[in-house]
């Protein structure tokens, strides 16, 4: 068998292992929602909706069953998987960027007894991280069952949380888009065609399973006059600062159960305690919220309640998550979005009556600014409304709002809900990698002293010349001192083709080169180094002796210091594994 035909079979078998594990990733999640619905029918009075069963609850079951719940769950939680508190997404994140994608086996089933358990007794969290946790085990684990190597396996991990996302949502581009945006943040795109698959899988499957559901009650979307845009900008930055005002919240109220002195399995229990308090007067806190965002997309609830629900959502969400609870944030920042957004609109209207604000268009725009805000993630935010509305009305006003809101949070916080947990635990994830672990290498250890060079007075057709012999990209361009003055690559050089006859005998590097050029010091590390190919997109940079700048000492290249990361992976790796 010809070595074309041998790849095209395993590309193809590969394709079908994506196949697989949209399915499995999405029976996790049926089996998930599943488990959700019998634990709400099992500790509930009879109701149509979760909150009408609530509603037809006692007082005193309100405050019993969430604090019961805390309590069986805790030390499953303490004991047998940490790594199973709170949202799920940074612990999958920082399974691709530190533990070359791998999740423990019983993260699945755990995950989704423990997090149903919480949301079915009305913990205050979302089921959507707790599933792409969910779908990422499932794609780490057939990856590690198989033998595959690294780069698969990531991709693999992301293709099952990508089919998870997709279930819940029905929404596939917004399942895809939330792998590569929140959890790879960087990804080859060969591997691309393996996360689409799962994720329509994952999409076909629910559909099969629920049938043709929407996520929402959504009503027809239209915006009366264009100058609403404006007020959609201003949305935007509000949920903006609502969605830094919940990231710290949950982090505030995380140090201070950190801080008080009682067992850390007991910790769930006093979450449970505190929620089941609030709920006593506002039942709506409990449970992923959905219901609030169908009142709110249907405009019936009033600017009193939206606003009051807005602030006691968030305190619920953060008594939970912060108490040690399993369970995501998606959902919660849909619920306090629709809320903000209700709140705006009803608030201008009731200022300007003229205005004639539909409340349920600015309830859908605040939804998708406040997931932009506290995820950092705007295109999954725009794409997964849009595949809930499929109306292309709502894309001018949602993008204008998550933008917004993105910025805004990037500028007074400069993290996501994510990356904010893992900075907790001081790990700084930079286009999906631990830059920690880059810190105690230095990067003489790992530049070339060999490099290409060119002297400022080199006329152009020797350049061409030598960048045809090449197999650099770039060239250090030094004057007749050997001091450093500037860099080249072709990309400098395509102004100049069309009217080379002419130029030929004129032009030298010294008229080409980049001026500007961004370097390293030996001793600096490779966490720096990092941040300077990812800010400045680069692929080699010139290394400097620290006494004098202007003398190259050698070139450090991008691909030689991704090299010494996953070498410092595996060896982490290797050394975490205890002794038999």
């Amino acid at each position: 068998m010809g070595q074309a035909r041998k790849e095209k079979l395993r590309n193809i078998y590969f394709l079908g292992f994506s196949l697989v594990i949209g399915i499995l990733a999405a029976s996790g999640a049926i089996l998930f929602r599943t488990l959700i619905e019998l634990f709400q029918n099992l500790f509930w009075a009879s109701g149509t909706s979760f909150l009408d069963k609530l509603v037809q609850s006692p007082w005193w079951l309100k405050l019993l069953i969430p604090t019961a719940v805390g309590l069986f769950v805790g030390p499953l939680i303490t004991f047998l998987a940490p790594e199973i508190k709170g949202t799920g997404v940074p612990e999958v994140i920082f399974s691709v960027a530190a533990r070359e994608s791998t999740i423990r086996h019983r993260v699945t089933l755990l995950k989704s007894l423990i997090t149903s358990l919480l949301i079915g007794g009305g913990a205050s969290v979302g089921r959507e991280g707790p599933i792409a946790q969910i779908g990422a085990s499932v794609g780490s684990s057939m990856a590690q069952l198989f033998k595959l190597g690294p780069e698969l396996r990531r991709a693999y991990l992301a293709a099952g949380a990508a089919a998870g996302i997709a279930a819940t949502f029905n929404a596939p581009m917004a399942g895809t888009l939330f792998a590569v945006e929140i959890i790879l943040l960087d990804i080859e795109i060969v591997y691309l065609s393996h996360i689409v698959i799962s994720a329509v899988t994952g999409s076909v499957l629910s559909r099969l399973f629920w049938g043709e559901f929407p996520a929402f009650n959504v009503p027809v979307f239209h915006t009366s006059h264009p100058w609403e845009l404006p007020i959609y900008l201003l949305l935007g930055c509000l949920a903006g600062f609502a969605a830094i005002a919940f990231v710290q919240m949950i982090y505030f109220l995380d140090g201070a159960f950190q801080r008080i002195r009682i067992p850390e399995w007991t910790k769930p229990a006093l979450g449970g305690m505190l929620l089941g308090c609030l709920a006593i007067k506002l039942p709506q806190v409990m449970g992923v919220g959905y219901d609030t965002v169908n009142e709110t997309l249907a405009g019936t609830l009033g600017l009193k309640i939206a606003f009051i629900l807005l602030a006691a959502k968030m305190a619920a969400t953060s008594l939970c998550i912060g108490s040690g609870m399993s369970g995501g944030i998606f959902a919660p920042s849909l619920v306090l979005g629709a809320t903000l957004g209700t709140t705006v609109s009803l608030g201008l209207v009731r200022v300007f009556p003229e205005l004639g604000l539909s409340s349920s268009n600015y309830a859908l725009a605040g939804m998708g600014a406040l997931v932009a805000g506290s995820t950092l993630a705007p295109i999954t935010a725009i794409m997964t409304i849009f595949e809930i509305t499929y109306n292309y009305r709502v894309m001018l006003p949602l993008m204008v709002a998550c933008i917004s809101s993105t910025l805004i949070v990037k500028y007074f916080l400069g993290y996501s809900a994510y990356e904010m947990k893992l900075l907790k635990r001081g790990v700084n994830i930079v286009r999906g990698h631990d830059v920690g672990i880059l810190r105690s290498l230095r990067v003489r250890e790992f530049m070339d002293r060999e490099f290409e060079s060119l002297r400022d007075a080199t006329p152009i057709m020797a350049i061409i010349e030598r960048f045809m012999k090449s197999s650099y990209p770039h060239f250090i361009v030094l004057n007749e001192k050997g001091a450093l003055v500037g860099m080249l690559s072709p990309r400098d050089l395509k102004s100049t083709l069309d009217k080379l006859e002419e130029l030929k005998d004129i032009v030298v590097a010294a008229d080409l080169m980049t001026t500007r050029v961004v370097s390293l010091h030996a001793e600096d590390n490779l966490e720096r180094a990092l941040y300077l190919f990812e800010g400045h997109k680069v692929s080699l940079l010139p290394v400097t002796d620290p006494g004098a700048p202007a003398n190259v000492m050698g070139v450090l290249k991008k691909d030689k210091l991704l090299q010494a990361y996953r070498e410092r992976v595996l060896k982490d790796r290797i050394l975490s594994i205890p002794a038999r």
